[in-house]
């Protein structure tokens, strides 16, 4: 080979490995999912005499989680589920009434939970894999972002199950927790919220 077409091949060769290093650096790795209806969360409580357990379910239009790789393998989520606080059943309706004005829920009546991010992809199999992840959760006018505990898994009908659950605290957004009968039954500052969503990834 003459020294022109070996000079060539190097070119091209560099050339080559530069556009294949570029592409591999700028690759974008985008996932979708579509939440599919049947979501819930509960919140778990107690009084300073029993325990109770509140449930929501979230009857919201169906939405979609959006979510793009970066370079350090965690995960940029974008979507969020809105939750209807009249909907909370406590399975007493003291209780449900209780918990509806101590949340504020004539003037702010819905819960936001805005996905934000997560620590890595899920390989999304039939055991569940545990995955942190950043929410915002905006509630009775006050927004406090927290870091979840996800338990992800996929069943054999290629449908995403999430769990995701955190402990929060009614202080955390200026709410004074509930008291019955002059202060006599006081329910305590710690919450453990627990939500659940079925996903399908879409194109």
């Amino acid at each position: 080979m003459s020294l022109k077409g070996i000079i060539y091949s190097l070119v091209v060769l560099v050339f080559g490995i530069t556009i294949l290093s570029w592409d591999n650096s700028n690759a974008i790795i985008k996932i979708k999912w579509l939440i599919l209806k049947g979501g819930t969360l509960r919140v778990n409580g107690s009084t300073n005499i029993n325990t109770f357990s509140c449930l929501v379910a979230d009857n919201a239009p169906i939405d979609t989680l959006t979510g793009t790789l970066n370079k350090d393998a965690t995960i940029n989520m974008n979507g969020k589920i809105n939750l209807d606080i009249y909907g909370f059943d406590c399975h007493n309706p003291m209780m449900t009434l209780d918990l509806r004005k101590t949340l504020k829920a004539k003037e702010y009546p819905t819960m936001h939970i805005n996905f934000l991010s997560l620590n890595k992809m899920p390989e999304l199999k039939y055991v569940p894999e545990p995955i942190k992840g950043w929410v915002n959760i905006e509630l009775s006018g006050v927004t406090k972002r927290y870091e979840v505990s996800y338990r992800f898994s996929m069943d054999n009908a290629k449908v995403i199950h999430l769990i995701g659950d955190r402990s929060v605290n009614f202080s955390d957004f200026n709410i004074t927790p509930p008291r019955k009968l002059g202060g006599i039954i006081r329910a305590n500052d710690k919450l453990e919220v627990e939500f659940s969503l079925d996903l399908k990834a879409v194109d």
